[in-house]
């Protein structure tokens, strides 16, 4: 995995460097700025961009629309300190891939990076349910109704801690052995979740979960 950096914090931006490097992760290079990360994002051609939010200039999200744009297939992973919903959003109809923050476990923020490259969504804890019941309102309030179907009720929050770890590749008895449920209740929230978001079944679901190239 080939990894780009970018943030405009010089001591972070080394700690970081060397904490990858220690774990066999290739840093093809850094940026200190959205500007300088599309230049390096086209000439280095990373696998995943690590990028900051707020920066000088050109910030995070400016700069991943860029570089999706130009280079659709590297993952933008943001790093940040903010935990607001209109940067997490923006992030996602930006083309982020992801969402981390700054304060996170470091053993946790390895085993999201590794994640990643089995096509998994890597988001701090707690984020994952604001952003699919975003996505679950969303889809009701965009008309995603069929013609004479009535408007149904955004998931709740059950659904959402559903949807979530379906989304992480767990079975329905693993689910329910978390959320200390029986196997077919979970299969009973996962025809809810299916009728509510108009899908068809439990594959597009799990798609639907793990959109976070999603552009709005």
């Amino acid at each position: 995995m080939k990894v780009l950096l970018v943030d405009d914090h010089p001591l972070f931006l080394e700690g970081l460097k060397n904490l990858l490097v220690i774990r066999g992760i290739d840093v093809v290079g850094t940026a200190r700025d959205g500007w300088e990360a599309i230049e390096k994002a086209a000439v280095l051609l990373p696998d995943v961009i690590l990028m900051d939010i707020v920066m000088p200039g050109c910030d995070g999200l400016a700069a991943t629309r860029v570089i999706k744009a130009q280079q659709p297939n590297i993952k933008v992973v943001m790093l940040t300190m903010s935990e607001t919903d209109e940067d997490l959003f923006s992030a996602i109809k930006s083309g982020a891939c992801g969402y981390l923050l700054k304060t996170g476990d470091t053993d946790k923020f390895f085993k999201l990076l590794e994640g990643l490259m089995r096509g998994e969504v890597p988001l701090s804890p707690g984020l994952a349910a604001r952003v699919l019941g975003e996505f679950a309102q969303g889809a009701n309030a965009a008309g995603s109704v069929k013609p004479g179907e009535k408007t149904d009720k955004p998931l709740t929050s059950r659904q959402i801690q559903v949807l979530t770890l379906v989304s992480q590749g767990l079975t329905y008895k693993e689910i329910g052995s978390k959320l200390f449920l029986s196997e077919r209740t979970i299969k009973y929230h996962m025809g809810e979740i299916i009728e509510r978001l108009h899908l068809d079944n439990r594959r597009q679901v799990i798609d639907y979960a793990r959109a976070m190239n999603f552009k709005g």
